[in-house]
Order: C-alpha cells, then structure tokens, then sequence
C-alpha cells in the first residue's frame, strides 16, 4: 500500500540549482551555479565555537537563542543598520535566516493570505510561502537596474495582499534597494497595512561604494518590518544553518513561538562562535567588499569577453548574464549547454521568475577563490553558441 504525498508540497517543483549541480558533479565541472562558497572561515568564529564546545556549551539554549549572541547583534543592528532593538525582547535567532524565515511566515500569516515577491526572487523563498499554503504574488523588476516603480507596485496588490518580501542585497540580482524605493514600500505598506519581510543575508557584500540600507531604518517601517539577517555569508558559514528574525516584541514573540516548535533552539556552540565574530574589526568588513569586488570583477570581465552580457550586481555574491540573443529556447536549455561544452555550471534564470523574463537569463555565483573564477573565465571564453 502506497500513501500520496501533502497536498502542501503538490506545487513545489524540485530546484534547478541542485539539478545543475549534480550535472556539474556528474563531468567534474566548476560549480559556479549553487551558492556553495568556499572561502574559509574567520578564525576568530572558527575558534569561539570550538572554545564553545570545549567548555561544554553543547546542551539546549533558550529557543531565541543564547544571550552573548543576541546582546552582539543588538550591538551590531545600532553600529551597521541604525537600528535601536531590545536584545532579550526583539530578536530570535533561528536555523539560518531560511528557518527565520519560514517561523515568521508560519507565526504571522495564515492560509490564503498574499504575500508579494519582486522577481527575480529567491527560490526558497517561494516554496517557503507555498509550504504555509500563501498566496505567491508577483511583481517584475525590469533588468538592467531592476529598479521599482511606486505604480507598478501599487497595482500588483490584490485585496488579500497581506505581506511583501524586499531581498537586499538580491539574489540573484546582487540589486539594493535605495533609500527612495524604500520610502516608496513604506508608502504602501502604511496604506494597505501590510507586513514587510527583509531578506538582508547579504548586507556586508556590498559594492562600489553604495551603501546597504536596511528597510526597517526607513521612516515608520520598523514597527512593521520583520529583519532577517544571518551569518551564513559575511563569515562564510553556510553549514553552520545560524540567523536570526529581529522585531518589534510582540512579532518577535509570535516567530519564536514557531521557532521553538520547528527548530527547538540553534545549536548551542555555533552560536557562540557568531558572536565572537561580531567582535570583528571593522576593517574585516571592509575586506570582505574589497574581496568579493574583485571577484565579481573578474567574473564580469569574463563574461562580458565571452559574450554573456553581465549585469553587474550592487552586493552579493551572484551576477546574472543576459543570454537571449545565443537563440536557446529556455535558459536551462542555454545553462546546460554551457556546461556541456565549457565545464561551468549556472543556473537558469527561470529558476528565479514567474514570468518568461527569466528564459533569457542565468547566474553565476562568484564566492571562489581566484584561481578557481580564472579557470572559470578561460573555459567560458571558449564557449560557442
């Protein structure tokens, strides 16, 4: 006897990404597709986790997490976000910021209700919000600036619109929002009351000078937004699975609730290191930008050299290239070639769009070290449509 699956998962499709990465595992190819990285992390986490453990701090911690870890990120929401929170009432740290994520949607919203992703959006999450039985709604941001426009905004709201989800730094666009488009969300969301959900994985991989801004530090948006922020990227830990939500106290209240119930707590040890990481000077964050600028100048170059046109991102560690004019009838069709016949593995662009926008388009994740991006271009360079 056989048992059919959830109706819940009926409408999640399996990802691309992790397609594209068997395929590149599969002929031994670069994996510049999934957001892997591999770039070692900062002695100063490494050995806070392991003093962690050897001092015994392996049992459960509170489920919002261990106070030496909140209090840093308290500290740190003041000095890099302009943002005054309580440490013991305002934050939840959680199974990376995907688990923030998910106890957030879970605690404050409910079945039917419509949630809006800017697109390109993140993969996860749409089938976080399909999970919790919301209704996706979409709005296209028109490549090269992806910039928003108040109007097209306005007018992708439907009367059950209860939540928008603003990703800045983007993935997969590497798009920040400015300080305009952000009083544009703050317009609307007083108008229509609607809840605000910040993804700011990225905020310390930014670009060219242009600053990060985090929505809740944008007029009245903080009483309304739900922050959430993690430290998978900035210490290069993505195993590591640690975030956090950040909230006014009675939000905050309602995620940790979920959060205690899907996650218990973070693990213990780990969290410990993140917190010796946010003690981090000043000019390790300021290195991390120069590091991954350089990276995603190499890429750029690359790309551009061999005929895939770059978008250049303002932060994060992705670039999409425009490939519409190579003929390929859909962007995994374009991707797969490319890996085929280079050995470097993207992703398609449809993995990040509702819309046929994304058929035109894939990524490349540049969080290499050097001479594995080098390789990346050179392969690249010989790629014949």
């Amino acid at each position: 006897m056989t048992f059919p699956a959830a109706n819940r998962i009926a409408n999640l499709k399996p990802s691309d990404i992790r397609l594209m990465t068997r395929e590149c595992e599969r002929i031994g190819g670069i994996n510049l597709g999934q957001g892997l990285g591999d770039l070692p992390a900062p002695a100063l986490v490494r050995d806070g986790a392991i003093k962690a453990i050897q001092d015994g701090l392996n049992t459960y911690t509170a489920s919002e997490g261990v106070p030496p870890l909140r209090q840093a990120i308290a500290a740190k929401l003041k000095r890099d976000n302009g943002l005054e929170v309580d440490a013991d009432t305002q934050i939840v740290i959680s199974g990376g910021t995907t688990g923030a994520f998910a106890a957030t949607l879970t605690a404050l919203l409910n079945p039917g209700d419509g949630i809006l992703l800017m697109e390109p959006y993140y993969g996860y999450h749409l089938n976080t919000i399909l999970l919790n039985g919301l209704e996706p709604q979409f709005l296209t941001l028109a490549p090269p600036t992806f910039a928003l426009d108040e109007a097209a905004l306005r007018a992708a709201l439907k009367p059950n619109t209860r939540a928008i989800v603003v990703c800045t730094p983007s993935n997969p666009s590497g798009k920040l929002f400015s300080a305009a488009e952000l009083a544009i969300i703050e317009r609307v969301a007083e108008q229509h009351n609607l809840l605000v959900i910040s993804d700011e994985i990225y905020e310390y991989i930014t670009y060219d000078g242009v600053p990060h801004i985090s929505p809740a530090s944008v007029g009245n948006l903080a009483k309304r937004t739900v922050s959430i922020m993690g430290f998978s990227k900035t210490f290069s830990i993505t195993g590591w699975r640690l975030g956090y939500a950040v909230a006014e106290p009675a939000l905050a209240q309602a995620i940790n609730l979920v959060n205690d119930l899907l996650y218990v707590c973070a693990p213990s040890p780990l969290q410990y290191g993140a917190a010796a990481g946010l003690q981090a000077p000043p000019d390790y964050f300021q290195q991390l930008r120069a590091q991954y600028q350089r990276k995603r100048d190499i890429i750029c170059a690359g790309l551009h050299a061999a005929g895939l046109t770059p978008l250049v991102p303002q932060g994060a560690y992705y670039v999409l290239a425009d490939i519409g004019h190579f003929g390929y009838p859909t962007a995994k069709a374009a991707a797969l070639a490319i890996l085929e016949q280079t050995g470097v593995a993207s992703i398609p662009g449809s993995s990040f769009y509702q819309s046929a926008a994304g058929e035109g388009l894939i990524r490349f994740c540049f969080a290499k070290d050097d001479a594995t991006l080098h390789e990346a271009v050179k392969r690249l360079s010989n790629f014949h449509p």
